[in-house]
């Protein structure tokens, strides 16, 4: 199972993916892709932490997902990326085109050569106002068109409003 798990800021997207990991009864790596910043960001991670199971294998990998979802990929395991919205910004972060594609389209590559299952956990942000800002008005881009082609690629779609998950595409996800 490949799914692709999309909703708005405090969507209940991330805690949706974590029982969908629950439910599954594998083993599970979860791949953070947050950088602690600051203060209030070291504070977000913090409580994240303490909410997973503690058996669960976390991984912290901001910039290199694809290799690092090949690393950890195995039969009867489950990967959950948590979020490929920071992963963008981090990217995008570096200011270096070639990295961002390269990364992108590593990930998109790699996706369908992976044993086992993947929960990619995303920001829907294109259902607001464009911005005013360059970088911003980039991000959003960068992002509607990643969903976009892992939407048309991958087998599940679930979108998260107010906690409830609506099945865009595929069967819904079983959280028990």
């Amino acid at each position: 199972m490949q799914a692709l798990i999309l909703g708005g800021a405090r969507s209940g997207k991330s805690a949706f993916a974590e029982r969908v990991a629950q439910h599954s009864g594998q083993p599970v790596v979860y791949i953070a892709t947050a950088q602690a910043h600051d203060h209030e960001m070291q504070q977000r991670i913090a409580h994240h932490r303490v909410s997973r199971p503690a058996h669960w294998l976390t991984v912290e990998e901001p910039l290199a997902l694809a290799t690092c979802l090949q690393q950890h990929a195995a039969p009867e395991r489950l990967l959950l990326v948590d979020c490929l919205t920071l992963w963008l910004t981090n990217l995008l972060c570096l200011d270096d085109e070639n990295r961002l594609q390269m990364e992108t389209e590593g990930l998109l590559a790699g996706l369908a050569q992976l044993p086992g299952d993947v929960l990619l956990v995303s920001n829907e942000v294109g259902l607001g106002v464009v911005p005013l800002g360059e970088l911003t008005r980039r991000y959003l881009d960068t992002a509607g068109r990643l969903h976009q082609q892992l939407a048309a690629q991958l087998p599940h779609v679930t979108f998260l409003v107010a906690g409830l998950p609506q099945t865009l595409k595929g069967t819904p996800l079983c959280i028990g």
